[in-house]
């Protein structure tokens, strides 16, 4: 299933989205560089959705994901909260296929298994 382009993500930030169609981001991908790390838009902590406005997931230096409801913190690389209620808990990671063209695709069957 196509997400998007790598270039509809800009460098150093994140976007989330509604691949289910569900009306409500449930994935959120940050880029660094040429590197998408993908995760489920939920925080451990209480599912939660993690953005405080649209596609506004990392601290204000860019180096975390934050969830805005929370306050904790995880590792852009390894989903691994390392600030708040959810200490040493992790994100739920999300395979990405990315082409030579720069599409971002998910394997549909994959992610739909990440929902009970």
């Amino acid at each position: 299933m196509r997400l998007c382009h790598i270039d509809e993500v800009p460098d150093g930030g994140s976007r989330g989205f509604d691949p289910l169609r569900q009306g409500q981001d449930s994935l959120l991908l940050v880029r660094q560089g040429m590197r998408l790390y993908a995760w489920r838009d939920a925080c451990p902590h209480h599912n939660t959705p993690m953005a405080w406005r649209k596609d506004a997931y990392l601290n204000a230096t860019g180096d975390r994901i934050v969830c805005a409801a929370h306050g904790a913190q995880f590792e852009i690389e390894t989903g691994l909260c390392t600030l708040g209620p959810c200490l040493g808990q992790s994100l739920t990671s999300i395979a990405l296929r990315l082409e030579e063209s720069g599409e971002v695709h998910i394997d549909e069957k994959t992610y739909k298994e990440t929902y009970p």
